[in-house]
């Protein structure tokens, strides 16, 4: 047993441990103000962030689950350590060489075991990579060679060769003072008639690495046809290991990750590798399991991912049936995050890896940059299962796809794709499609009206019409802004039937166009509301800020007129495309060119206003 560790030496190890530096390798901290810094509690779930750090005292705290300490009780927490493992670790973290009250500096053997697992990995990884060179190994440099992998590019991801031995691994690792038990333990080495033998054996190795950077397992490709094992072997479940818990290329991408606000889930450490060569340096894979609830963690607190902080995260995955399966998996998965899901779908049905070698670094950008909304892909790949140029295939299609929108947690972002909805599918009655849509994720029994009435008072904080209604504060309070460009807009830039009321009693009222606003102005809009809810509504924009922080002027109210007229344009867009997928370009040419050249014009306009925009 080692002896004591002094309290100088605990004392140093906190002083080269600065707590935010420790913290910020799980966590992504934004300043809070006073010296203080934020982010999302990793030991509990949280949707703002409740966990802070006090850098100038070295201590942190959560004021949701009431956990706290400082640098090293962090450490304990997060990894499940001993008081002096957590020291130990520190201090290799540190490169400190800890002494002992009992005489000595540390050894291997009185290291904590999860210190000396951790070595063992080491030195198993640095083991692998020396092989990779050797004559052996040839096999596993041309795979990596005939994906496009230089020399490198796999020492830049720490890829080995493990020999095609049944202890070479065992016998190295031996001699370096571990005993048989503790390679079992570690996964490194499995039982034999005849005792351990290396659990990987002519293979290709990548070292799976916690997001510190400490390896804690490790992948293993088949290369030779008479492995008669699975393509990929990992490390089976350890104290260290736990592959729920673990996302391959998350040590090299946290940085990018949290400073992009963006992740990129690919489903291989190939496809890792080619996304971070080509670019995209937030790319991480899982290992061998699906997309989980603890992935989902990991992430959320790399990205901050709070209503505030909203990232993206973007989901790879192949076209065909399995990846259409794999993105309905995922939809679940999407509703445990704040931030905007993604999927980036390679034309061709190609991973990034084969898409890299086939047509270069800027063919993976372009896949993670043309990705789709996750709830869309997910809710377009059902539609694709029905005929929707009959009447039977766009009634079943709605039927099928109202429960799956009606699981979109937000109910704002669940009526905005209720309206998709009805526009991928032609349904001539978009608010039918809403209100079954709002049925359908009602609590049983609950039942709502067919129609939206005029009088129903709009969410003032539904995202989906937050342009709607800065449009009618603007027409109201200062409509000189705003002109009688806002009196030509096309009436279906107003969602919302009480908007739209509101809209009609500023044009009944002589529009925007014709008055500098004031007193008289809004009392003639009051007076040619249609009834009591509709000026109970002009009232109340009247009232409301506008959400922009500085005096608005004529350009603020062009950028709301460009921004309503672009979503209305979005809703034709998607329409246009719907019914371009159900006409064949060879049966019916004609019709076929008609409308995509109305969707060129449409794409054009919108471009324009986007440009007015930005």
């Amino acid at each position: 047993m080692a002896g004591r560790i002094p309290d100088s030496d605990i004392a140093r190890v906190r002083e080269l441990s600065p707590v935010a530096d420790v913290i910020g390798e799980v966590v992504t901290l934004r300043s809070a103000g006073g010296g203080s810094l934020k982010g999302l509690c990793p030991f509990h779930d949280e949707r703002s962030p409740s966990f802070n750090v006090t850098p100038a005292r070295g201590f942190w705290h959560c004021f949701g689950c009431g956990e706290g300490g400082d640098v090293i009780s962090f450490v304990q927490k997060i990894d499940h350590l001993s008081f002096t493992e957590a020291v130990e670790r520190l201090a290799a973290r540190a490169r400190y060489e800890l002494h002992y009250e009992q005489g000595g500096s540390t050894s291997h053997r009185q290291q904590g075991q999860r210190a000396r697992l951790v070595e063992a990995h080491k030195l198993a990884a640095e083991y692998f990579v020396e092989h990779l060179g050797s004559p052996e190994a040839v096999i596993g440099r041309r795979f990596l060679e005939e994906r496009g992998f230089d020399a490198a590019a796999a020492a830049h991801f720490s890829v080995g060769y493990a020999p095609n031995g049944w202890e070479n691994l065992v016998k190295h690792l031996r001699a370096k003072g571990f005993s048989d038990d503790e390679l079992a333990t570690g996964g490194l080495a499995s039982h034999g008639q005849r005792g351990v033998i290396d659990r990987f054996r002519g293979r290709l190795v990548w070292p799976i690495r916690d997001v510190t950077g400490d390896v804690v397992g490790f992948g293993a490709r088949k290369l030779r046809e008479d492995d008669d094992g699975p393509k990929y072997l990992n490390t089976p479940e350890t104290p260290l290991y736990k592959k729920s818990q673990v996302l391959y290329g998350l040590d090299l991408a946290k940085r990018d990750v949290a400073k992009a606000r963006q992740a990129v889930v690919v489903e291989g450490y190939t496809d890792v590798m080619a996304c971070h060569l080509a670019g995209v340096t937030t790319a991480v894979a899982t290992c061998g399991t699906a997309f989980g609830d603890e992935h989902v963690r990991i992430l959320r607190r790399l990205l901050l991912d709070t209503a505030e902080y909203a990232g993206e995260v973007i989901f790879t995955f192949d076209g065909d049936s399995a990846g259409q399966k794999a993105a309905l998996r995922a939809f679940e998965s999407d509703q445990k995050f704040v931030t905007h899901t993604f999927v980036a779908i390679s034309p061709d049905n190609m991973d990034p890896c084969e898409l890299r070698l086939a047509k270069g670094d800027a063919a993976v950008r372009d896949l993670v940059a043309r990705r789709q909304p996750l709830f869309e892909f997910a809710i377009r790949s059902v539609l694709g299962g029905f005929n929707l140029e009959i009447p039977e295939g766009r009634v079943g299609a709605i039927e099928r796809t109202a429960p799956l929108v009606a699981r979109i947690k937000d109910a704002s972002l669940r009526d905005e794709y209720a309206r998709r909805l009805a526009g991928w599918v032609g349904a001539p009655d978009e608010l039918a499609v809403v209100d079954r849509v709002r049925r359908a994720a009602a609590p049983s029994g609950e039942r709502r009206p067919v129609k939206e009435s005029s009088s129903t008072r709009p969410d003032p904080r539904d995202p989906t019409l937050v342009v709607e209604r800065e449009a009618l504060k603007l027409a109201i309070q200062r409509p000189a802004l705003l002109g009688p460009a806002f009196d030509v807009l096309d009436a279906t830039c107003f969602t919302a039937p009480a908007y739209a009321d509101v809209r009609d009693a500023i044009t009944k009222a002589g529009g925007a166009g014709s008055t500098g606003g004031g007193d008289a102005w809004v009392a003639a809009v009051l007076e040619a509301a249609s009834d009591d809810a509709v000026r109970s509504l002009v009232t109340e924009l009247v009232v409301e800020p506008l959400f922009t922080s500085s005096e608005p002027d004529a350009r603020y109210g062009e950028a709301q007129l460009a921004r309503l007229r672009v979503r209305a344009l979005d809703r034709q867009i998607a329409e246009l495309k719907s019914r371009l997928q159900r006409v064949n370009p060879i049966e019916r040419g004609s019709e076929h060119n008609k409308l995509f050249t109305e969707l060129i014009m449409l794409e054009k306009r919108r471009r324009d206003d986007l440009e007015s925009v930005g």
